[in-house]
């Protein structure tokens, strides 16, 4: 289950954001900051992790859009699968909604 190209398309809409900054992430794939805030990261063409606060989480998990983290299943934490191209942009729509979120905080 992965989309060809995923990983770059996700890495070239990202990038564009202002401030935010890629690093190796250390379990493999890419991890994008605010700062000093994760917004998320991904592995490769199949797979996107995102933290949000706790209620947020619990919204997007209840409203199908992603999936409890596939580690920490109880943290703040979502993961989508990339399967279709269609997860593919629900995966930059939700990292974007956590760099919306990041944005307000560093504001502060």
């Amino acid at each position: 289950m992965a989309v060809s190209g995923a990983k770059k398309r996700i890495d070239n809409a990202v990038q564009n954001w202002r401030d935010v900054a890629a690093r190796p992430h250390r379990f493999g794939g890419t991890e994008y900051f605010l700062g000093r805030r994760e917004i998320g990261h991904v592995h490769g063409d199949s797979l996107v992790d995102i933290p949000f606060p706790k209620k947020v989480r619990d919204e997007l998990v209840t409203a199908g859009r992603a999936e409890p983290h596939h580690i920490f299943p109880k943290s703040g934490w979502v993961s989508i699968y990339l399967g279709q191209p269609s997860d593919v942009d629900r995966a930059i729509e939700l990292l974007h909604l956590s760099y919306e979120i990041a944005t307000q905080h560093v504001a502060k």
